[in-house]
């Protein structure tokens, strides 16, 4: 062995060219070698020739990953170091052996300081309410309404029977307002309530007076545009203002989407304000992406690019934090149907590109790729859930009965 090590030591770069791959001229450094190491038990393969394997066009990408995890894999795709083909499918194989929780360990002290973070402060603070509304759902309403369907829902859809986003999207309304029992003259409080295509569905379809709240000024212009003749109304809010900001109480709660935003050092507050907010009879909907297992960070490229301050709650987070709050009538799982919606998502972003790109560069087309594409893949790979959990007070009287 010893011998061997000191031909390739002292051989010319031409003669260590004939036993390499093909063509790559010189050795691979420490950081490629492990990252090949990384993706090899996910059959992904660098520079390889099926539609999920990874195109290197600036090695860079191998050191970036191994000093800053999955922040730096996402920023060299953002800069064009790499491609695939197909990149759901290149994620959702990565995701299914775990290699993101790997990649982030090796990045020592990338973990170390976000690990460090979450513990230390209170990243959905009142001071922080609003940020993520500032920097992702103000970003302009030209990317949503090409993007989402007529409804304007930025949540998964329910693709039992659907055959297209928007029957997908118009079933997931319908069924959240049948798992609430929707009925004229009662009073709905949406808590983030995006573009108000839930609080006008339910206001038309059952007769029903809504309050919704969002921290998205843009969300709280088009919605109130969108709701102007019905009898909704829409505010820009953080919930923990509402039990004095709004009056009275509500004999339905829901909440689409909204949850993953509000963080576990925050679960107390918001779970006593919507008990406060409930009527003793009444029915609270959660619906809300939720991650096989309790995270010890948050994906810091997700968190950096596209929703700060988020956290994906884990059943057991969640859970815990209901004991004595509230107790469970459902708890209904359709995560896969998340992957559908959002390769719904990319198709129609993409196809609305060319007039979207006067607005936008093309550093914002790469991350809103990555964004769309990565997240379908969580999903695949069934890492990432998608819960509607319908909750009650124990003083609410008879036998809830599941709705599918």
């Amino acid at each position: 062995m010893a011998q061997v090590q000191t031909q390739h030591t002292q051989a010319s770069p031409a003669q260590r060219a004939d036993t390499l791959p093909p063509g790559r001229t010189e050795r691979p450094s420490a950081a490629q070698r492990f990252v090949e190491g990384l993706l090899e038990p996910a059959d992904i393969r660098i520079n390889g020739n099926r539609p999920w394997d990874i195109q290197v066009h600036d090695t860079s990408v191998y050191q970036r990953a191994v000093r800053d995890g999955s922040l730096g894999f996402g920023e060299a795709y953002m800069a064009g170091a790499w491609d695939s083909e197909q990149l759901d499918e290149t994620i959702a194989k990565a995701l299914g052996c775990d290699l993101d929780d790997a990649l982030n360990h090796e990045a020592k002290l990338h973990y170390a300081f976000h690990w460090l973070k979450e513990r230390v402060i209170n990243r959905q603070s009142r001071a922080r309410a609003f940020t993520v509304g500032e920097r992702h759902y103000d970003i302009g309403n030209d990317v949503y309404e090409a993007m989402l369907d007529p409804t304007m829902s930025y949540s998964c859809g329910y693709w039992a029977e659907a055959d297209s986003l928007e029957a997908a999207q118009l079933a997931k309304l319908d069924l959240i307002c049948r798992k609430l029992e929707l009925a004229p003259g009662q009073r709905l409080l949406d808590i983030g309530c995006g573009w108000g295509g839930l609080a006008a569905y339910a206001a038309e379809h059952h007769g029903v007076e809504v309050v919704g709240v969002t921290v998205s000024r843009n969300q709280v212009s088009l919605a109130k545009e969108r709701c102007r003749d019905l009898p909704v109304d829409i505010r820009l809010m953080d919930y923990r203002d509402l039990p004095n900001a709004v009056g009275g109480s509500f004999d339905r709660i829901v909440s689409v989407g909204m949850f993953e935003h509000v963080g576990v050092r925050n679960y107390p507050a918001y779970f006593d304000v919507a008990r406060q907010m409930l009527t003793d009879d009444g029915l609270f909907l959660l619906h809300t992406i939720g991650n096989t297992r309790t995270a010890a960070i948050t994906d810091a490229w997700t968190d950096t690019y596209i929703f700060p301050n988020g956290k994906i709650p884990s059943a057991q987070e969640i859970a815990r934090h209901l004991e004595g709050r509230f107790i469970m009538e459902d708890w209904h799982n359709f995560g896969p149907y998340y992957d559908p919606t959002l390769m719904a998502w990319w198709q129609r972003f993409d196809a609305a590109w060319p007039e979207l790109r006067a607005n936008y560069d093309d550093v914002f087309y790469r991350m809103w790729k990555y964004y769309l594409h990565a997240s379908a893949g969580f999903f695949r790979s069934r890492q990432g859930q998608l819960w509607q959990i319908v909750l009650a007070k124990r003083t609410r009287s008879g036998v809830y009965r599941s709705v599918r």
